[in-house]
This record gives structure tokens, C-alpha cells and sequence, in this order.
């Protein structure tokens, strides 16, 4: 599983992120729900773990592609909340891939500007698993060229209930008011706090849901579905969904135009 290194960014230049999104601007920030392994493998008569390690393969090319189109942000759903309920040997799969990028990948992505973190539950992949996060996050942590975050474990519903118990134990312990609880307030305790919200997700597979994926952060975001499934997502396939985030016109709920 050797990696294709990231563009190497031109000696001397400015890694500033990207301005804010225009009229004709690309997306700042783009999820992106990866479905399709499993069935990619099925089609092909394959067993599932193949299908796992090409959805890996297909991940460096978009890390790629997306630090080539300048976006400033990618946050990836690699491992749902949901995901645990599969089997002991499908779940071990793919951990064992997780471990595996880590170890493979950082040295890629610290070189080349990318800043890796996680979110979600880290702690139910064991203390090895965490342990290799934590190093892959601090050796990128001053990276500014692409920020890619990795959604692990992570639903959007616990998300939301874990900052609404923290907001609740603050204010029980004197040190927020009810009154000064607003939307600011609540989304500061997400997961995604200090990161911009999402112009623009893309699912792929086919599927058209969200999947308990950012749900509060997806408030005005654009939606992309592709029907095709991830291992087989190409620089080509992020190009059309950007240029059909290009074509829409944005409007954040000031009405029809």
C-alpha cells in the first residue's frame, strides 16, 4: 500500500487558507460521505476487506486532488457511530486499515502541508489506535495547506446530545447563564469547533441521505450525489461536484431569486 505523495507545494510559497467562498468561488470546506466499498467488492466477487483497502486507496487520491483544487477544508466519514453494529471481522478489517494509513500516511501528509485530526469516539478503537491518532494529529498540527478532518466512530445526533450535556452541567455549575445559551454558544461545543461549516457535502454510492453525518454543520450546505461508488472516485468526480456547486446560487434562506 505505498502511498503517491501529495504535490510537494512550491519552495517559498505562502500556505495561507483560502478567502472566504464568492459567487463563483469553489467551496472552503467539503464533506464527503464515502458508501460504496462493500458493494464495490460485491460486484467484482471479492471479499470485503478488498473493497475496504480500495476505499483507502481512494481516499489518497482525493486528499490529493482536493490539496490541488485549494480547498481548505475536507472532512471524511470513514467509521459511523452505526458502523459497530457490523461484523467482528468487517469492524477488525477495517481498524486494522485505520492503523495501517496512520502509520503509512503521516509522514505524507506532514511533509506536504496537511493537517490531520479526528472526531468521533476514539476512544472505543483502543488505546493503539488512539495512541497512533494522537501522534498523526501532533505531527501535523502546524500544517495549514489542506485541514482534513476524519469522522471515526462519530454520529451527529451524539454530537449534538454531548454538547447539550455540556452546556447543561455549565449552566448547573454557575458558570453560564440560560440565558446566554444560543446557537454560538451550543455550536462551540461540537466536535467541529474553530472549523467553518460545510458549503458543500458529496455522498456517493447513489445514496441521497445524510447518515447522522454533521447534521447541525450541514444547516446550508449543498448537497452533491454521485452515482458512483467510492472506490472508484476519481480527481474527475470532485471536479463535477465542485462545478456543480459553482452553478448553484446560494441564497442562506434570504428568499427566491
Amino acid at each position: 500500500m505505498s502511498a503517491a505523495p501529495l504535490n510537494q507545494p512550491q519552495a517559498g510559497a505562502a500556505m495561507a487558507m483560502p478567502a472566504p467562498a464568492g459567487p463563483d468561488s469553489g467551496p472552503v470546506h467539503v464533506g464527503l460521505i464515502m458508501d460504496g466499498n462493500r458493494r464495490w467488492a460485491k460486484g467484482r466477487g471479492l471479499p470485503r476487506a478488498l473493497g475496504h483497502k480500495a476505499g483507502v486507496e481512494a481516499v489518497r487520491r482525493t486528499v490529493q486532488a482536493a490539496a490541488d483544487a485549494g480547498i481548505g477544508w475536507l472532512t471524511l466519514f470513514a467509521f459511523s457511530s452505526e458502523n459497530w453494529q457490523r461484523s467482528a471481522d468487517e469492524v477488525r478489517d477495517l481498524t486494522g486499515l485505520l492503523r495501517l494509513y496512520l502509520r503509512l500516511e503521516v509522514a505524507t501528509l506532514a511533509r506536504n502541508g496537511v493537517r490531520l485530526r479526528v472526531i468521533g469516539e476514539r476512544a472505543r478503537f483502543g488505546a493503539d489506535t488512539m495512541a497512533a491518532i494522537e501522534e498523526a494529529e501532533a505531527a501535523t498540527a502546524h500544517n495549514t495547506r489542506l485541514n482534513l478532518t476524519v469522522a471515526l466512530s462519530y454520529g451527529a445526533r451524539a454530537e449534538i446530545a454531548a454538547a447539550a450535556r455540556a452546556v447543561a452541567a455549565e449552566i448547573a455549575a454557575g458558570r453560564l447563564a440560560p440565558e446566554a445559551v444560543d446557537e454560538a454558544a451550543l455550536a462551540a461545543r461540537l466536535s467541529t469547533a474553530g472549523m467553518p461549516d460545510p458549503d458543500l457535502i458529496i455522498r456517493t454510492s447513489g445514496e441521497q441521505r445524510l447518515s447522522n453525518f454533521l447534521l447541525w454543520q450541514a444547516a446550508y450546505a449543498e448537497f452533491v450525489f454521485l452515482d458512483v461508488l467510492w472506490p472508484d472516485f476519481e480527481a474527475a468526480h470532485l471536479d463535477q461536484a465542485l462545478a456543480e456547486f459553482r452553478r448553484r446560487q446560494r441564497r442562506f434562506g434570504s428568499g427566491a431569486g
